[in-house]
């Protein structure tokens, strides 16, 4: 009796004992199939890791919850009855989060298995980090220039919204919003993280606070980010993992955009620094706002061209991956309009498989490597989605299995 007491305890002790390393919070509105490939991926990245799953859900209109709490019955899910933004949204899960870690991830986003080890195991080795982002891409291979970015001053915004960052995308001068003068291929210390992967201390959040409420859409990782340098910590991009992050279904760069863009940038402004300072970046971003509508206008014309001659194309697709899955999509009634061939070469669409003998991180690395000149796509073992954006500037193709 006496060592069944002892042996007992000593369970007791250990269960308590037992350290909740990571807390991952992912906000969503109405993408509900991008949401169910991104859990697909975050539960194989969070194996051997003690970990906990927030889905916040900002009142969807296309039956989120429903169709995914039965799939994922070990996900938290916080049902909003309106939509309060991106910042409080992600408050609401951080004050039930009990991790040492803190990722802030979002919904259209593909993370590999070594994602979260590989960040953990940096924190652990530096000691002043008080958040990191990853490299990403987007769903044709391309690297996100958000990956890193630099302190966002008025004038820095006024390069951004104007375009003159991207004309001269390396320039120290005129691209200081992506840091474009930094080598994307090593880890580098940075200003600013994305809100699509920012992975933190707990502890820093304790003593910053979290997302600052008051920015509905857009600039709250600005915020956070500039907050944790005051702080005292240091921001890291690291380059030695990739995520995918579709981007172009969560982000239509539009004129509403351009507003909600400069609506955020004037808070930062205000809230920072305020007096002239605001009063410039106010006369800079008005004349940014007008150019910026002008080379919008433009670019929606192209692209709706090519959108539709896009969807006058027949669709010939080839599939990749895990047998099983294979045999499962050839079967499928919702791709009887797809003509499947047998050579990568004749596709204009791949559907990339996940499960035995494919990865999420394989995936990743083959998007990055190849670069899409078809039309990529991903399809999670036991899903019933299929998932893919050719570009960062137009909305994703998502298909209900």
């Amino acid at each position: 009796m006496f060592w069944q007491f002892l042996n007992y305890a000593g369970k007791f002790r250990t269960s308590q004992c037992i350290e909740m390393i990571l807390s991952i919070i992912i906000v969503n509105y109405n993408v509900k199939f991008f949401l169910e490939q991104c859990l697909c991926s975050v539960k194989k990245a969070i194996a051997n890791i003690e970990a906990e799953i927030f889905v916040v859900d900002n009142n969807s209109a296309d039956g989120s919850v429903d169709y995914l709490q039965p799939k994922f019955p070990s996900v938290k899910f916080i049902c909003n009855k309106d939509n309060p933004g991106f910042g409080k949204a992600n408050n609401q899960a951080l004050t039930e989060a009990k991790g040492k870690y803190i990722l802030f991830l979002n919904p259209d986003t593909i993370v590999g298995e070594n994602t979260f080890h590989t960040c953990i195991d940096f924190f652990e080795r530096h000691s002043d980090a008080g958040a990191i982002g990853v490299y990403m891409i987007d769903g044709s291979g391309t690297y996100l220039k958000e990956s890193k970015r630099g302190f966002t001053s008025p004038w820095v915004s006024f390069c951004k919204l104007t375009g003159l960052t991207s004309f001269f995308p390396h320039s120290k001068l005129f691209a200081g919003y992506y840091l474009g003068h930094l080598d994307e291929t090593k880890n580098n210390e940075v200003d600013i993280l994305s809100g699509a992967f920012m992975m933190a201390r707990k502890e820093a959040l304790d003593i910053t606070g979290g997302f600052d409420e008051q920015f509905f859409m857009y600039g709250e990782d600005i915020d956070l980010s500039y907050r944790l340098q005051k702080a005292g910590y240091k921001n890291y991009s690291l380059a030695d993992t990739k995520i995918i992050h579709f981007k172009g279904e969560s982000t239509v760069k539009d004129a509403r955009y351009t507003k909600l863009f400069y609506k955020a940038m004037s808070q930062f402004s205000r809230k920072h620094f305020g007096g002239g300072i605001s009063v410039v970046f106010g006369a800079l971003m008005n004349i940014a706002i007008w150019l910026r509508a002008l080379l919008s206008g433009i670019g929606n014309l192209f692209r709706r061209k090519i959108r539709a001659n896009t969807s006058k194309q027949e669709i010939r697709t080839f599939l990749i991956g895990d047998e099983t899955e294979v045999n499962r999509l050839e079967q499928s009634p919702f791709l009887q309009q797809r003509i499947f061939v047998a050579e990568q070469q004749q596709a204009n669409e791949i559907i990339f498989c996940e499960g035995n003998n494919l990865s999420f991180q394989q995936i990743v690395r083959i998007f990055k490597e190849k670069k899409a000149t078809v039309s990529y796509k991903i399809h999670a073992a036991n899903s019933n989605s299929i998932v893919g954006s050719g570009s960062k500037k137009m909305m994703g193709e998502t298909i209900s299995l």
